[in-house]
């Protein structure tokens, strides 16, 4: 297969895009669209976010060291969508999105209401990269809607209708697994043998 060889880029796609909200010092809150985050590190759980420092979030983040990751659904994505391209300075965008805020439990920095899982974070390290700094946060406490848990206590994400975002545009994400953890070399059970 024939491949086209391009100049270094960020073609890291799809991924995740989030609704991260922070709280100034007077207690204003904003909320700004994020689709460069990830998983850095099990224990202690923490995430990366790459923020350019125009951003108010950024100042707010850089100000109070705390912040949440609400993971949005299908049905935010016109929110998400906004609040990626509109800016805190020139508009209240929670109010005009409608958005209702809530308390975190641990965090200053509020949640929102219509995400079903929020995570709460408290930053450990800023490093400036070039147009974006990197933010590297403790997620100290994670807040998921009843509806995703089952009866054993097991978070059923795939029922949040999650969406992400790729090459600049925004696609949800499948609710049937392809696999899960480890399939590959799982040892096959042979038809027609049962334990006793």
């Amino acid at each position: 297969m024939t491949k086209r060889v391009f100049k270094g880029s960020v073609m890291l796609n799809p991924v995740p895009v989030v609704l991260i909200t922070s709280r100034n010092k007077e207690n204003i809150a904003n909320v700004f669209t994020v689709a460069w985050i990830g998983t850095a590190c099990t224990k202690p759980p923490m995430i990366t976010v790459a923020i350019r420092p125009e951003r108010l979030s950024y100042e707010y983040i850089k100000e109070s060291m705390e912040f949440t990751v609400n993971l949005p659904s299908k049905d935010l994505v016109r929110a998400v969508d906004f609040c990626g391209v509109r800016s805190g300075r020139q508009t209240d965008k929670i109010k005009e999105l409608g958005l209702t805020l809530e308390d975190a439990s641990i965090v200053n920095a509020p949640i929102i209401k219509q995400c079903a899982i929020a995570l709460e974070c408290k930053v450990k390290n800023i490093t400036p990269l070039g147009s974006h700094d990197l933010f590297l946060a403790e997620v100290v406490a994670i807040q998921v809607e009843d509806r995703l848990m089952d009866a054993n206590g097991k978070m059923h994400l795939e029922n949040a209708d999650l969406i992400s975002y790729s090459h600049g545009e925004y696609f949800p994400l499948g609710s049937k697994a392809l696999g899960k953890f480890g399939f590959s070399i799982m040892k096959k059970v042979k038809k027609g043998k049962h334990k006793k």
